[in-house]
């Protein structure tokens, strides 16, 4: 209790002191797109819950409700890709980490309506945590195009998790060169998986 207190205090600074990033990033957005600036979406967190997510807008306003692989390169903004490519609209979702929505490291949530995802998960347990702002599918290149394999490897998380792995995944993140030694560190559940 004490130390997600702590981590909270510290991401609330870390909200104070990126938030001139943010305010350049908002700007942009809305000279290329106007409003809204803030992409909010239903997704779905712990034990099922609904929740909204909060990340800068990197698509046209016209963009379908989908899941990012299922979108078409031509929905996004200029800007909006050099967001997602160094991580930058994923700052608003700390606003859910203080509200207690996620983690900073777990699964990534899906959408509601991602009925093959929200499946599997159930049947692996996945929804027994809090999702996260980063995770271990999301380093390791697996996404929602394959629902079975990316629960599988949430469950792997679960069943891994350690302070230890959690900073790896956290660094992988930013520092791709990490995710093989993650992928080494995993080798044999993450064989298991992909010999089923």
């Amino acid at each position: 209790m004490l130390f997600e207190l702590a981590l909270k205090f510290i991401f609330l600074i870390g909200f104070i002191v990126i938030s001139p990033i943010l305010i350049i990033s908002i700007v942009l957005i809305f000279l290329e797109d106007g409003m809204p600036v803030l992409f909010v979406q239903k997704r779905l967190g712990r034990h099922e819950n609904v929740f909204s997510i909060f990340k800068l807008r990197t698509m046209k306003n016209d963009t379908p409700d989908k899941g990012t692989h299922e979108i078409d390169k031509n929905h996004y903004l200029n800007f909006g890709s050099v967001l997602r490519k160094i991580k930058v609209d994923e700052l608003p979702q700390i606003l859910n980490f203080l509200k207690g929505d996620i983690n900073l490291i777990g699964p990534r949530p899906g959408l509601p309506s991602q009925s093959d995802l929200r499946h599997h998960r159930s049947i692996h347990n996945v929804f027994d945590i809090k999702p996260g702002i980063t995770g271990l599918s999301q380093v390791l290149g697996y996404d929602m195009s394959d629902p079975e394999t990316l629960a599988k490897v949430d469950k792997i998380y679960i069943e891994r998790k350690s302070i230890r792995l959690d900073i790896m995944i956290f660094v992988a993140t930013f520092f791709k060169p990490l995710r093989k030694r993650i992928a080494i560190l995993l080798a044999k559940e993450l064989k298991q998986i992909n010999h089923v």
